[in-house]
């Protein structure tokens, strides 16, 4: 099986490729968002509910109940839900975490299928795992399980996918030719047609972005008639950008100040070098370290491109937002 991490800024396409792939190759896939795992006992609880989700049928759950009489948990059902329960004790989270993960192994060559364990978000499961001992015994099972394929979301490819010979497939705004391609034929099948200039501007605002491509396209679907017209595409993209700024502004709030000045200069100020001299002076940017380290973390978060995109920012409705607001 192969094993992969897909690194990409949000919406970008990362979990629909993944969706894509499993289906192609008749995989059951299991999805985990990290984001919503604040310690061991919720992430465990995340991984349990994902596999009574993906293994529903009567015949599934009746192996995971047999499976289960050998192991720390007990299948539990009644009439709204079924779910795999145990007994929460402190220091038991490792027993939990070895037994959970062999299920899906076990599942899959009983079914003789395949399966894909996503991991969304995954950096931040170092928020509680300090000690890196859960991602090590991750990358044990990624090497021994045959039956099943890990898939790792992050926005930023993760260190550790190196040692393992990890396949990494980054996801990067697309070149405005494929977009074009995908935009016309889209409009044609709703029998929307752009004129040159309206093309233009609404690739300005998506920027290679394929989910605010979508986002957009449906706006101007429900604005326009035949002939997409620059106003067109001006209206909703501003109404979308309201309609986005209490997140936008929730985002900001939780950013460090430092973080903040960088994104607003590269919004009204995009650079491919933010590290230059003239350019720190004109936006009374940190220096040194400080500049770097505002820079790294964005990126981390999905927020800002690296040096190999030019540290532009990574969603441009946001980046629309902050222009909007600060002119």
């Amino acid at each position: 099986m192969l094993d992969y991490e897909s690194a990409g800024v949000p919406g970008i396409g990362r979990r629909t490729l993944i969706r894509a792939a499993a289906k192609a190759c008749s995989a059951r896939v299991l999805e985990i968002d990290c984001l919503r795992a604040t310690n061991y006992s919720r992430f465990l609880s995340l991984l349990a509910e994902a596999i009574v989700q993906t293994f529903e049928s009567s015949e599934e759950l009746a192996f995971v109940d047999r499976w289960s009489k050998n192991h720390p948990f007990i299948l539990k059902s009644n009439m709204s839900r079924t779910q795999l329960v145990w007994h929460a004790s402190p220091g038991k989270e490792w027993a939990l975490f070895e037994a959970l993960l062999t299920l899906p192994q076990a599942l899959a060559e009983w079914l003789d299928s395949r399966v894909v364990i996503v991991f969304q978000n995954f950096p931040h499961l170092k928020s509680f795992d300090r000690s890196n001992k859960w991602e090590q015994y991750l990358r044990q099972e990624v090497q021994q399980q045959s039956r099943v394929s890990y898939a790792l979301i992050a926005t930023v490819a993760e260190r550790w996918s190196k040692p393992n010979d990890l396949k990494v497939l980054s996801l990067s705004p697309l070149p405005d030719k494929v977009l074009q391609i995908w935009l016309i034929q889209a409009m044609a099948a709703e029998n929307l047609e752009f004129e040159p200039e309206s093309l233009a501007l609404f690739l300005s605002y998506v920027q290679g972005h394929f989910g605010d491509a979508i986002t957009l396209a449906r706006r101007i679907w429900l604005e326009a008639e035949s002939v997409v017209q620059p106003h067109h595409v001006e209206r909703s993209a501003i109404a979308l950008i309201e309609d986005l700024s209490v997140t936008f502004e929730s985002l900001i709030l939780l950013l460090p100040h430092s973080q903040v000045r960088v994104l607003e200069s590269l919004a009204l100020d995009p650079t491919d070098s933010p590290h230059a001299r003239e350019y720190i002076q004109k936006h009374n940017l940190s220096r040194g370290g400080g500049l770097q380290g505002a820079l790294a973390s964005l990126e981390q978060k999905g927020l800002v491109y690296g040096a190999e995109l030019g540290y532009r920012i990574a969603l441009p409705l946001l980046a629309a937002w902050m222009k909007y607001r600060l002119t």
